[in-house]
Protein backbone atom coordinates (compact mmCIF):
# COMPACT_ATOMS: atom_id res chain seq x y z
CA UNK A 1 0.00 0.00 0.00
CA UNK A 2 1.02 3.60 -0.46
CA UNK A 3 2.70 5.27 2.48
CA UNK A 4 1.41 8.70 3.34
CA UNK A 5 3.79 11.28 4.84
CA UNK A 6 3.40 11.70 8.59
CA UNK A 7 3.70 15.16 10.07
CA UNK A 8 3.94 16.04 13.75
CA UNK A 9 0.93 18.06 14.92
CA UNK A 10 1.85 20.55 17.68
CA UNK A 11 -0.54 20.93 20.57
CA UNK A 12 -2.70 24.05 20.34
CA UNK A 13 -4.55 25.60 23.23
CA UNK A 14 -8.30 25.79 22.65
CA UNK A 15 -10.22 28.93 23.56
CA UNK A 16 -13.97 29.46 23.71
CA UNK A 17 -15.43 32.50 21.98
CA UNK A 18 -17.71 34.85 23.83
CA UNK A 19 -19.74 35.69 20.73
CA UNK A 20 -20.10 35.24 16.98
CA UNK A 21 -16.97 36.17 15.03
CA UNK A 22 -17.78 34.93 11.54
CA UNK A 23 -14.94 32.64 10.48
CA UNK A 24 -17.39 29.73 10.64
CA UNK A 25 -18.44 30.99 7.19
CA UNK A 26 -15.02 30.17 5.69
CA UNK A 27 -16.15 26.77 4.31
CA UNK A 28 -18.91 28.55 2.39
CA UNK A 29 -16.38 30.98 0.93
CA UNK A 30 -14.13 28.12 -0.14
CA UNK A 31 -17.14 26.29 -1.58
CA UNK A 32 -18.27 29.26 -3.68
CA UNK A 33 -14.77 29.93 -4.94
CA UNK A 34 -14.20 26.27 -5.83
CA UNK A 35 -17.52 25.99 -7.67
CA UNK A 36 -16.76 29.15 -9.61
CA UNK A 37 -13.29 27.92 -10.56
CA UNK A 38 -14.40 24.40 -11.41
CA UNK A 39 -12.58 21.13 -10.85
CA UNK A 40 -10.08 19.07 -12.83
CA UNK A 41 -9.59 15.34 -12.77
CA UNK A 42 -7.43 13.12 -14.94
CA UNK A 43 -8.31 9.45 -15.18
CA UNK A 44 -6.07 6.95 -16.94
CA UNK A 45 -7.39 3.61 -18.15
CA UNK A 46 -4.91 0.88 -19.02
CA UNK A 47 -5.57 -2.63 -20.23
CA UNK A 48 -5.67 -4.89 -23.23
CA UNK A 49 -8.02 -4.12 -26.09
CA UNK A 50 -11.51 -5.52 -25.79
CA UNK A 51 -11.78 -5.38 -21.98
CA UNK A 52 -14.44 -2.65 -22.05
CA UNK A 53 -12.44 0.42 -21.02
CA UNK A 54 -14.39 2.90 -23.16
CA UNK A 55 -17.70 1.29 -22.19
CA UNK A 56 -16.89 1.60 -18.48
CA UNK A 57 -15.99 5.28 -18.86
CA UNK A 58 -19.37 5.94 -20.50
CA UNK A 59 -21.11 4.08 -17.68
CA UNK A 60 -19.19 5.88 -14.91
CA UNK A 61 -20.20 9.37 -16.04
CA UNK A 62 -23.63 8.42 -17.47
CA UNK A 63 -22.82 9.98 -20.83
CA UNK A 64 -21.50 8.83 -24.18
CA UNK A 65 -17.95 10.15 -24.04
CA UNK A 66 -17.20 7.50 -26.65
CA UNK A 67 -19.83 6.70 -29.28
CA UNK A 68 -20.18 5.37 -32.83
CA UNK A 69 -19.27 8.78 -34.22
CA UNK A 70 -16.32 9.06 -31.82
CA UNK A 71 -15.27 5.53 -30.85
CA UNK A 72 -12.69 4.61 -28.26
CA UNK A 73 -8.98 4.97 -29.06
CA UNK A 74 -8.57 1.20 -29.37
CA UNK A 75 -10.84 1.30 -32.42
CA UNK A 76 -9.49 4.51 -33.93
CA UNK A 77 -5.74 4.15 -33.56
CA UNK A 78 -3.29 1.67 -34.95
CA UNK A 79 -2.47 -0.97 -32.37
CA UNK A 80 0.86 0.39 -31.22
CA UNK A 81 1.39 1.40 -27.62
CA UNK A 82 0.77 5.11 -27.39
CA UNK A 83 -1.03 7.47 -25.08
CA UNK A 84 -4.08 9.47 -26.13
CA UNK A 85 -5.98 11.97 -24.00
CA UNK A 86 -9.52 13.25 -24.44
CA UNK A 87 -10.89 16.27 -22.57
CA UNK A 88 -14.58 16.77 -21.86
CA UNK A 89 -16.43 19.30 -19.70
CA UNK A 90 -19.25 17.74 -17.67
CA UNK A 91 -21.69 19.69 -15.51
CA UNK A 92 -23.90 18.49 -12.67
CA UNK A 93 -25.85 20.57 -10.17
CA UNK A 94 -24.02 23.77 -11.11
CA UNK A 95 -20.60 22.17 -10.62
CA UNK A 96 -18.41 21.75 -13.68
CA UNK A 97 -15.67 19.15 -13.96
CA UNK A 98 -12.99 19.17 -16.63
CA UNK A 99 -12.47 15.46 -17.10
CA UNK A 100 -9.41 14.19 -18.93
CA UNK A 101 -9.50 10.57 -20.03
CA UNK A 102 -6.10 9.08 -20.84
CA UNK A 103 -6.21 5.84 -22.82
CA UNK A 104 -3.41 3.52 -23.95
CA UNK A 105 -4.52 1.80 -27.16
CA UNK A 106 -2.41 -1.18 -28.14
CA UNK A 107 -1.22 -1.94 -24.62
CA UNK A 108 -0.48 -5.64 -24.20
CA UNK A 109 -1.63 -6.53 -27.73
CA UNK A 110 1.79 -7.23 -29.24
CA UNK A 111 3.59 -10.56 -29.30
CA UNK A 112 6.56 -8.99 -27.51
CA UNK A 113 5.33 -6.62 -24.81
CA UNK A 114 8.76 -5.63 -23.52
CA UNK A 115 8.80 -2.06 -22.24
CA UNK A 116 5.19 -1.49 -23.38
CA UNK A 117 4.70 0.46 -20.12
CA UNK A 118 7.37 3.02 -21.03
CA UNK A 119 5.05 5.36 -23.01
CA UNK A 120 2.71 5.43 -20.01
CA UNK A 121 5.57 6.26 -17.61
CA UNK A 122 6.85 8.94 -19.96
CA UNK A 123 3.40 10.51 -20.15
CA UNK A 124 2.97 10.60 -16.36
CA UNK A 125 6.46 12.04 -15.85
CA UNK A 126 5.91 14.64 -18.57
CA UNK A 127 2.77 15.93 -16.86
CA UNK A 128 4.61 16.17 -13.53
CA UNK A 129 7.45 17.95 -15.30
CA UNK A 130 5.00 20.44 -16.83
CA UNK A 131 3.48 21.14 -13.42
CA UNK A 132 6.94 21.55 -11.85
CA UNK A 133 7.94 24.01 -14.56
CA UNK A 134 4.68 25.90 -14.08
CA UNK A 135 5.41 26.20 -10.34
CA UNK A 136 8.86 27.62 -11.09
CA UNK A 137 7.63 30.34 -13.42
CA UNK A 138 7.46 33.98 -12.41
CA UNK A 139 3.78 34.18 -13.33
CA UNK A 140 1.94 31.29 -11.67
CA UNK A 141 -1.62 32.49 -12.07
CA UNK A 142 -2.48 29.90 -14.69
CA UNK A 143 -1.41 26.43 -13.53
CA UNK A 144 -3.60 23.75 -15.12
CA UNK A 145 -3.35 20.45 -13.28
CA UNK A 146 -2.92 17.76 -15.97
CA UNK A 147 -1.25 15.26 -13.64
CA UNK A 148 -2.72 11.76 -13.69
CA UNK A 149 -4.75 11.38 -10.51
CA UNK A 150 -5.89 7.78 -10.90
CA UNK A 151 -5.03 4.78 -13.07
CA UNK A 152 -7.66 2.09 -13.55
CA UNK A 153 -5.81 -1.05 -14.53
CA UNK A 154 -8.03 -3.62 -16.24
CA UNK A 155 -7.25 -7.28 -15.56
CA UNK A 156 -8.53 -9.90 -17.98
CA UNK A 157 -11.04 -12.29 -16.32
CA UNK A 158 -8.90 -15.37 -16.83
CA UNK A 159 -9.48 -16.79 -13.35
CA UNK A 160 -5.81 -17.80 -13.06
CA UNK A 161 -4.29 -14.79 -11.31
CA UNK A 162 -2.18 -11.97 -12.67
CA UNK A 163 -0.12 -12.19 -15.83
CA UNK A 164 3.57 -11.29 -15.72
CA UNK A 165 2.70 -8.15 -17.72
CA UNK A 166 0.14 -7.11 -15.09
CA UNK A 167 2.65 -7.53 -12.27
CA UNK A 168 5.44 -5.71 -14.08
CA UNK A 169 3.21 -2.81 -15.11
CA UNK A 170 1.83 -2.19 -11.63
CA UNK A 171 5.30 -2.46 -10.09
CA UNK A 172 6.57 0.14 -12.54
CA UNK A 173 3.76 2.60 -11.89
CA UNK A 174 2.75 2.16 -8.24
CA UNK A 175 5.21 4.89 -7.13
CA UNK A 176 4.01 7.34 -9.79
CA UNK A 177 0.22 7.17 -9.76
CA UNK A 178 -2.73 5.85 -7.75
CA UNK A 179 -3.31 2.37 -9.17
CA UNK A 180 -6.74 0.76 -8.76
CA UNK A 181 -6.93 -2.77 -10.20
CA UNK A 182 -10.20 -3.83 -11.82
CA UNK A 183 -11.43 -7.20 -13.02
CA UNK A 184 -12.93 -6.45 -16.42
CA UNK A 185 -16.04 -8.16 -17.78
CA UNK A 186 -16.84 -9.75 -14.43
CA UNK A 187 -20.06 -11.18 -15.89
CA UNK A 188 -17.96 -13.93 -17.49
CA UNK A 189 -17.19 -15.35 -14.03
CA UNK A 190 -19.49 -17.02 -11.55
CA UNK A 191 -19.66 -15.43 -8.07
CA UNK A 192 -17.51 -18.21 -6.62
CA UNK A 193 -14.92 -17.90 -9.39
CA UNK A 194 -14.89 -14.11 -8.97
CA UNK A 195 -14.20 -14.33 -5.22
CA UNK A 196 -11.41 -16.85 -5.72
CA UNK A 197 -9.95 -14.72 -8.50
CA UNK A 198 -9.98 -11.64 -6.23
CA UNK A 199 -8.19 -13.50 -3.44
CA UNK A 200 -5.57 -14.81 -5.86
CA UNK A 201 -4.94 -11.32 -7.26
CA UNK A 202 -4.60 -9.71 -3.82
CA UNK A 203 -2.27 -12.49 -2.73
CA UNK A 204 0.01 -11.90 -5.73
CA UNK A 205 -0.13 -8.13 -5.19
CA UNK A 206 1.07 -8.57 -1.61
CA UNK A 207 3.74 -11.11 -2.61
CA UNK A 208 5.21 -8.73 -5.19
CA UNK A 209 4.87 -5.75 -2.82
CA UNK A 210 2.74 -3.77 -5.26
CA UNK A 211 1.36 -0.56 -3.75
CA UNK A 212 -2.21 0.03 -4.84
CA UNK A 213 -4.34 2.98 -3.75
CA UNK A 214 -4.74 3.01 0.03
CA UNK A 215 -7.97 4.41 1.38
CA UNK A 216 -7.44 7.04 4.08
CA UNK A 217 -8.46 6.43 7.67
CA UNK A 218 -11.09 8.79 9.05
CA UNK A 219 -12.46 9.58 12.49
CA UNK A 220 -15.99 8.77 11.38
CA UNK A 221 -16.99 5.20 12.29
CA UNK A 222 -19.43 4.97 9.37
CA UNK A 223 -16.77 6.08 6.90
CA UNK A 224 -14.30 3.56 8.29
CA UNK A 225 -16.93 0.84 7.99
CA UNK A 226 -17.54 1.81 4.36
CA UNK A 227 -13.81 1.86 3.64
CA UNK A 228 -13.41 -1.61 5.15
CA UNK A 229 -16.17 -2.90 2.87
CA UNK A 230 -14.44 -1.39 -0.17
CA UNK A 231 -11.09 -2.89 0.85
CA UNK A 232 -12.72 -6.30 1.17
CA UNK A 233 -14.00 -6.03 -2.40
CA UNK A 234 -10.60 -5.15 -3.90
CA UNK A 235 -9.87 -5.67 -6.73
CA UNK A 236 -13.23 -4.44 -7.93
CA UNK A 237 -15.07 -6.60 -10.45
CA UNK A 238 -16.96 -4.41 -12.93
CA UNK A 239 -19.36 -4.73 -15.83
CA UNK A 240 -20.02 -1.94 -18.31
CA UNK A 241 -22.68 -1.38 -20.94
CA UNK A 242 -23.74 1.29 -23.43
CA UNK A 243 -27.22 -0.24 -23.83
CA UNK A 244 -30.17 1.13 -21.85
CA UNK A 245 -32.64 -1.66 -20.96
CA UNK A 246 -36.01 -1.34 -19.28
CA UNK A 247 -36.36 -3.67 -16.29
CA UNK A 248 -39.51 -3.63 -14.17
CA UNK A 249 -40.44 -0.21 -15.50
CA UNK A 250 -36.99 1.28 -14.81
CA UNK A 251 -34.45 2.18 -17.49
CA UNK A 252 -30.96 1.03 -16.54
CA UNK A 253 -27.69 0.45 -18.29
CA UNK A 254 -27.30 -3.30 -18.50
CA UNK A 255 -26.43 -6.34 -20.55
CA UNK A 256 -29.12 -8.51 -22.08
CA UNK A 257 -28.62 -12.26 -22.00
CA UNK A 258 -30.89 -15.09 -23.16
CA UNK A 259 -31.53 -15.87 -19.49
CA UNK A 260 -31.98 -12.31 -18.20
CA UNK A 261 -30.41 -8.93 -17.61
CA UNK A 262 -27.28 -8.11 -15.61
CA UNK A 263 -27.55 -4.53 -14.43
CA UNK A 264 -24.46 -2.50 -13.78
CA UNK A 265 -25.39 -1.43 -10.31
CA UNK A 266 -26.79 2.00 -11.01
CA UNK A 267 -29.12 1.25 -8.10
CA UNK A 268 -27.70 0.06 -4.78
CA UNK A 269 -29.84 -3.05 -4.67
CA UNK A 270 -28.20 -4.27 -7.89
CA UNK A 271 -24.64 -4.23 -6.52
CA UNK A 272 -24.75 -8.02 -6.24
CA UNK A 273 -24.05 -8.31 -9.97
CA UNK A 274 -20.72 -6.45 -9.86
CA UNK A 275 -18.77 -3.77 -7.98
CA UNK A 276 -19.63 -1.00 -10.44
CA UNK A 277 -21.54 1.03 -7.84
CA UNK A 278 -18.65 0.72 -5.38
CA UNK A 279 -16.20 1.92 -8.01
CA UNK A 280 -18.32 4.89 -9.06
CA UNK A 281 -19.07 5.98 -5.51
CA UNK A 282 -15.44 5.65 -4.49
CA UNK A 283 -13.99 7.26 -7.60
CA UNK A 284 -16.40 10.16 -7.98
CA UNK A 285 -18.51 10.72 -4.88
CA UNK A 286 -16.26 9.98 -1.91
CA UNK A 287 -12.56 9.75 -2.80
CA UNK A 288 -11.96 11.93 -5.88
CA UNK A 289 -10.43 14.72 -3.78
CA UNK A 290 -8.33 12.25 -1.81
CA UNK A 291 -6.99 10.83 -5.07
CA UNK A 292 -5.96 14.34 -6.08
CA UNK A 293 -4.44 15.00 -2.64
CA UNK A 294 -2.40 11.77 -2.73
CA UNK A 295 -1.22 12.63 -6.22
CA UNK A 296 -0.10 16.08 -5.09
CA UNK A 297 1.26 15.25 -1.63
CA UNK A 298 2.82 11.85 -2.29
CA UNK A 299 3.51 11.03 -5.92
CA UNK A 300 4.22 14.54 -7.13
CA UNK A 301 6.31 15.40 -4.08
CA UNK A 302 8.37 12.25 -4.62
CA UNK A 303 8.90 13.21 -8.25
CA UNK A 304 9.73 16.79 -7.30
CA UNK A 305 12.20 15.68 -4.64
CA UNK A 306 13.95 13.35 -7.07
CA UNK A 307 14.21 16.07 -9.71
CA UNK A 308 15.46 18.78 -7.36
CA UNK A 309 17.88 16.42 -5.61
CA UNK A 310 19.31 15.43 -8.97
CA UNK A 311 20.13 19.04 -9.92
CA UNK A 312 23.79 19.69 -9.18
CA UNK A 313 25.63 22.97 -9.13
CA UNK A 314 26.20 22.85 -12.92
CA UNK A 315 22.56 22.04 -13.62
CA UNK A 316 23.06 18.43 -14.76
CA UNK A 317 20.49 15.84 -13.73
CA UNK A 318 22.60 12.97 -12.40
CA UNK A 319 19.60 10.66 -12.20
CA UNK A 320 19.66 10.25 -15.97
CA UNK A 321 22.47 8.39 -17.65
CA UNK A 322 22.22 10.53 -20.78
CA UNK A 323 23.00 13.68 -18.83
CA UNK A 324 19.82 15.49 -19.77
CA UNK A 325 19.80 19.02 -18.40
CA UNK A 326 17.33 19.84 -15.64
CA UNK A 327 16.90 23.52 -14.93
CA UNK A 328 17.01 24.94 -11.45
CA UNK A 329 14.39 27.58 -10.57
CA UNK A 330 16.85 30.48 -10.95
CA UNK A 331 18.18 29.14 -14.23
CA UNK A 332 14.64 28.62 -15.44
CA UNK A 333 13.70 32.19 -14.48
CA UNK A 334 16.72 33.47 -16.37
CA UNK A 335 15.85 31.34 -19.37
CA UNK A 336 12.27 32.56 -19.25
CA UNK A 337 13.56 36.14 -19.16
CA UNK A 338 15.76 35.47 -22.19
CA UNK A 339 12.87 33.80 -23.97
CA UNK A 340 10.69 36.81 -23.19
CA UNK A 341 13.33 39.22 -24.48
CA UNK A 342 13.79 37.14 -27.63
CA UNK A 343 10.05 36.98 -28.07
CA UNK A 344 9.75 40.76 -27.72
CA UNK A 345 12.61 41.30 -30.18
CA UNK A 346 10.99 38.91 -32.61
CA UNK A 347 7.67 40.70 -32.23
CA UNK A 348 9.42 44.06 -32.73
CA UNK A 349 11.15 42.79 -35.87
CA UNK A 350 7.89 41.40 -37.17
CA UNK A 351 6.10 44.69 -36.43
CA UNK A 352 8.85 46.65 -38.19
CA UNK A 353 8.63 44.30 -41.15
CA UNK A 354 4.86 44.70 -41.26
CA UNK A 355 5.24 48.48 -40.94
CA UNK A 356 7.73 48.58 -43.82
CA UNK A 357 5.44 46.46 -45.93
CA UNK A 358 2.52 48.78 -45.13
CA UNK A 359 4.63 51.85 -46.00
CA UNK A 360 5.73 50.27 -49.28
CA UNK A 361 2.16 49.37 -50.12
CA UNK A 362 1.02 52.92 -49.26
CA UNK A 363 3.79 54.45 -51.37
CA UNK A 364 2.95 52.17 -54.26
CA UNK A 365 -0.71 53.13 -53.97
CA UNK A 366 0.23 56.82 -53.93
CA UNK A 367 2.46 56.36 -57.01
CA UNK A 368 -0.31 54.50 -58.77
CA UNK A 369 -2.79 57.21 -57.83
CA UNK A 370 -0.38 59.91 -59.02
CA UNK A 371 0.17 58.13 -62.32
CA UNK A 372 -3.57 57.70 -62.73
CA UNK A 373 -4.15 61.39 -62.02
CA UNK A 374 -1.44 62.39 -64.51
CA UNK A 375 -2.95 60.11 -67.13
CA UNK A 376 -6.39 61.55 -66.55
CA UNK A 377 -4.95 65.08 -66.62
CA UNK A 378 -3.22 64.45 -69.96
CA UNK A 379 -6.37 62.88 -71.33
CA UNK A 380 -8.48 65.83 -70.24
CA UNK A 381 -5.86 68.22 -71.64
CA UNK A 382 -5.93 66.44 -74.98
CA UNK A 383 -9.72 66.49 -74.96
CA UNK A 384 -9.75 70.22 -74.23
CA UNK A 385 -7.23 70.91 -76.99
CA UNK A 386 -9.30 68.88 -79.40
CA UNK A 387 -12.43 70.75 -78.35
CA UNK A 388 -10.53 74.08 -78.68
CA UNK A 389 -9.39 73.18 -82.19
CA UNK A 390 -12.92 72.15 -83.09
CA UNK A 391 -14.31 75.41 -81.78
CA UNK A 392 -11.61 77.42 -83.63
CA UNK A 393 -12.49 75.57 -86.82
CA UNK A 394 -16.17 76.30 -86.31
CA UNK A 395 -15.30 79.95 -85.58
CA UNK A 396 -13.26 80.21 -88.80
CA UNK A 397 -16.01 78.61 -90.82
CA UNK A 398 -18.50 80.98 -89.19
CA UNK A 399 -16.28 83.98 -89.95
CA UNK A 400 -15.93 82.84 -93.57
CA UNK A 401 -19.68 82.41 -93.89
CA UNK A 402 -20.21 85.80 -92.27
CA UNK A 403 -17.73 87.43 -94.64
CA UNK A 404 -19.39 85.77 -97.66
CA UNK A 405 -22.84 86.86 -96.44
CA UNK A 406 -21.66 90.40 -95.90
CA UNK A 407 -20.08 90.45 -99.38
CA UNK A 408 -23.32 89.18 -100.88
CA UNK A 409 -25.23 91.82 -98.95
CA UNK A 410 -22.95 94.55 -100.22
CA UNK A 411 -23.38 93.26 -103.74
CA UNK A 412 -27.14 93.24 -103.33
CA UNK A 413 -27.08 96.75 -101.88
CA UNK A 414 -24.97 97.94 -104.79
CA UNK A 415 -27.29 96.32 -107.25
CA UNK A 416 -30.31 97.95 -105.61
CA UNK A 417 -28.50 101.30 -105.64
CA UNK A 418 -27.63 100.90 -109.30
CA UNK A 419 -31.18 99.90 -110.10
CA UNK A 420 -32.61 102.94 -108.30
CA UNK A 421 -30.20 105.22 -110.10
CA UNK A 422 -31.19 103.72 -113.42
CA UNK A 423 -34.87 104.25 -112.68
CA UNK A 424 -34.29 107.85 -111.71
CA UNK A 425 -32.42 108.47 -114.97
CA UNK A 426 -35.23 106.88 -116.89
CA UNK A 427 -37.78 109.10 -115.13
CA UNK A 428 -35.79 112.24 -115.97
CA UNK A 429 -35.56 111.21 -119.60
CA UNK A 430 -39.30 110.66 -119.71
CA UNK A 431 -39.97 114.13 -118.40
CA UNK A 432 -37.73 115.66 -120.99
CA UNK A 433 -39.48 113.97 -123.80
Amino acid sequence: MLERPETAVPSIAQRNLEGYVGFANLPNQVYRKSVKRGFEFTLMVVGESGLGKSTLINSLFLTDLYSKDYPGPSQRIKKTVQVEQSKVLVKEGGVQLTLTIVDTPGFGDAVDNSNCWQPVINYIDSKCEDFLNAESRVNRRSMPDNRVHCCLYFIAPSGHGLKPLDIEFMKRLHDKVNVIPLIAKADTLTPEECQLFKKQIMKEIQEHKIKIYEFPDTEDADDNKLIRKIKEKMPLAVVGSNVVIEVNGKKVRGRQYPWGVAEEGIFVENGEHCDFTVLRNMLIRTHMQDLKDVTNNVHYENYRSRKLAAVTCNGVDTSKSKGQLTRSPLAQMEEERREHVMKMKKMEAEMEQVFEMKVKEKKQKLRDSEAELERRHEQMKRNLEAQYKELEEKKRVHEDEKANWEAQQRILEQQKLDASKTMEKNKKKGKIF
